[in-house]
C-alpha cells in the first residue's frame, strides 16, 4: 500500500534514489509555520497551491473560554501565544489560505479536524509541521511531520524532496478481551517493537482487529506510529472508511464520490506483497495498558509492577530505566495500581474524537473524582466534536463527575499553553508521549486509555477499568 502510494506521487527520480514528491494536502498552525511565511515573504514566493493548504490553530490556544458573556473575544494572556496566533490570523490572509480561526465551530487539533472534515482522504500524501500528522494514515493517507523548512517548501512549490521508507507490517488478529481499546493495542505494540522499532520504515496495520475498528479508533493507532520510530503509519481504506468519510464538507461528491472511493479500493495491499519487517501480534496478549517510565516504550499490562532496570538485558535500557524510574519517582517491584494520580487530562490528538469522550463518560457516569485528584480536564478533539458531546450529555457527565470541560485544542499533551501539570505531580493522560517535562517542567506522565483516565479520575490511582466495569457506579 506504501509503495502504490508513493509512486503515485513521484515528480522526479534521481540516481541516489531521492525523490521529488507531490504533496496532496498540507496542514498548518501557530507554531512551526511563522518562520515559514516570513521566509516566503522575504524571497517574495507565493503559495503555490493555497486551495492544498488548510491551517487551524490548535498548539498554544487556551481552551478555557474564547469570548465574554457578550460574545466579544477574549486576549490571550501569554505573550508569545497572542503573538503567534496572531501572525497565523495575518499570514493565512496575505496568502489566501482557508483558516479556522479560534472561535470557529470547526476549530479543532489539526489532526482531528483534517479527517473530520474529508480534507484527508485516502491515497493521498498529507503533511504538517506536527510529528503526529502519521495519524491521518488511519484514513489510508501517508501522512508524516515536516520541519519548518520543509514547511516553507511545501507552501512554495507542493512538493518534498524524500527518499522511500522500508515497508513493515504489524498483524494483529485474534479477539480483543474486555476493558481493551485502540490505544492498548497501540501501546502494546510499541512495547513489542520499542520505541526504535520502526525507524526508517512506514508502518502499515494489517489484521482483522484493524480491519474492526472504527476509522475514530484507527486514527488513534496511526497517530502514535512516530512513538514507534515509524515514519508514519497506514491502514487500508475499506467500507468503514468510505461511509466515514462520505457526505463530509471537503470530501468529493457526486460522480467524483465514485471515482474517488473506486481508486481507494485499489490502494490495499496485493496478496503476496513482502514487507520489509513484519511483526505479529496475538490480540488476546493484550491487556489496559499504561506506561511506568518517560518513553512510550516503557508500557505494562495495569496489573503488572514497576520493572528493576536489572530485568532488561540491554545496557543502555538499564540506564534509561533508571533514570526513567528516578524521575517518576517510582521502586521497582511497586504494584502498578498503587500508584497514586493527582491530575487527569483527557484529549489530544490521540484520544479527543467522540468515542474517546464516550468511552471516558462511561466510566465516569454516576461517579465522582477521587479527593486525591487537584485537577482534571476534558478537551475535545473539535468545535464538531464538543457539540456532538454537549448533544449527547457528555458534558455533564463530566462536570458532575468534578473534571472541567474545555474548548478545543492540544491543552496539556504538551506544555505550550496554560495546561501544564505541577512539577513533582503525577498524571494520567491520554495524550501521546510521556517525556522528561512533556506536561510541563517535573511533570510525571502516565499514558493509558481514555477509559483507564476516568477508571483514575475515581479511585485516585492508576486502577484496572476492567474491575470498575463491573461494580455498580
Amino acid at each position: 500500500m506504501y509503495e502504490k502510494i508513493w509512486d503515485e506521487h513521484v515528480v522526479e527520480r534521481r540516481d541516489d534514489g531521492t525523490c521529488l514528491i507531490f504533496i496532496d494536502r498540507h496542514l498548518i498552525h501557530e507554531v512551526t509555520s511563522p518562520q515559514a511565511f516570513e521566509a516566503l515573504r522575504i524571497a517574495g514566493r507565493k503559495v503555490r497551491r493555497p486551495d492544498l493548504t488548510l491551517a487551524v490553530p490548535d498548539h498554544n490556544l487556551p481552551t478555557t473560554a474564547r469570548r465574554d458573556s457578550n460574545g466579544a473575544r477574549l486576549p490571550i494572556a501569554d505573550a508569545q501565544s497572542a503573538q503567534q496566533l496572531a501572525a497565523l490570523e495575518t499570514n493565512v490572509a496575505e496568502f489566501g489560505i482557508r483558516y479556522f480561526d479560534a472561535t470557529a465551530r470547526e476549530q479543532g487539533i489539526v489532526h482531528v479536524v483534517g479527517p473530520e472534515q474529508g480534507f484527508s482522504l485516502p491515497g493521498t500524501t498529507i503533511v504538517c509541521g506536527d510529528s503526529h500528522t502519521a495519524a491521518h494514515g488511519g484514513v489510508g493517507a501517508l501522512a508524516f511531520g515536516i520541519g519548518t523548512s520543509e514547511v516553507e517548501h511545501v507552501l512554495a512549490t507542493q512538493t518534498l524532496l524524500l527518499k522511500r521508507s522500508k515497508s513493515m507490517e504489524v498483524r494483529v488478529d485474534g479477539e480483543l478481551g474486555p476493558g481493551v481499546t485502540p490505544k492498548d493495542v497501540t501501546l502494546h505494540i510499541i512495547g513489542v517493537i520499542g520505541a526504535g522499532g520502526g525507524t526508517g520504515h512506514v508502518i502499515e496495520y494489517r489484521g482483522a482487529v484493524f480491519e474492526q475498528m472504527s476509522v475514530e479508533a484507527r486514527l488513534t493507532v496511526c497517530n502514535m506510529s512516530i512513538e514507534g520510530g515509524a515514519r508514519s503509519g497506514l491502514i487500508a481504506p475499506d467500507e468503514t472508511t468510505f461511509a466515514y468519510l462520505k457526505g463530509r464538507t471537503m470530501a468529493p461528491s457526486r460522480d467524483d464520490w465514485d471515482k474517488a472511493v473506486a481508486y481507494w479500493r485499489s490502494l490495499r495491499t496485493d496478496e503476496g506483497a513482502v514487507f520489509d519487517r513484519s511483526v505479529v501480534i496475538d490480540a488476546a496478549d493484550i491487556e489496559p495498558s499504561v506506561t511506568w517510565g518517560t518513553s512510550p516504550e516503557d508500557v505494562l499490562p495495569i496489573t503488572g509492577v514497576v520493572p528493576a532496570p536489572e530485568s532488561f538485558a540491554d545496557p543502555a535500557k538499564q540506564q534509561a530505566a533508571r533514570a526513567s524510574l528516578d524521575y517518576m519517582g517510582l521502586e521497582p517491584g511497586q504494584r502498578l495500581t498503587d500508584v497514586e494520580i493527582q491530575n487527569v487530562f483527557i484529549g489530544s490528538c490521540t484520544n479527543s474524537r467522540i468515542e474517546d469522550l464516550r468511552a471516558a463518560a462511561e466510566v465516569l457516569r454516576g461517579r465522582k473524582v477521587h479527593p486525591n485528584i487537584r485537577w482534571g480536564i476534558v478537551v475535545p478533539g473539535s468545535g464538531l466534536v464538543k457539540e456532538q458531546a454537549e448533544t449527547e450529555g457528555l458534558d455533564k457527565v463530566f462536570t458532575d463527575a468534578g473534571l472541567e470541560w474545555r474548548e478545543p485544542g492540544c491543552s496539556a499533551c504538551l506544555g505550550m499553553n496554560p495546561d501544564k501539570v505541577p512539577a513533582g505531580e503525577r498524571c494520567a493522560a491520554t495524550s501521546n508521549r510521556n517525556f522528561v517535562g512533556r506536561q510541563g517542567p517535573g511533570s510525571r506522565t502516565h499514558l493509558m486509555s481514555p477509559a483507564m483516565a476516568a477508571a483514575a479520575a475515581v479511585t485516585g490511582h492508576l486502577a484496572d477499568v476492567r474491575e470498575l466495569s463491573s461494580e455498580p457506579a
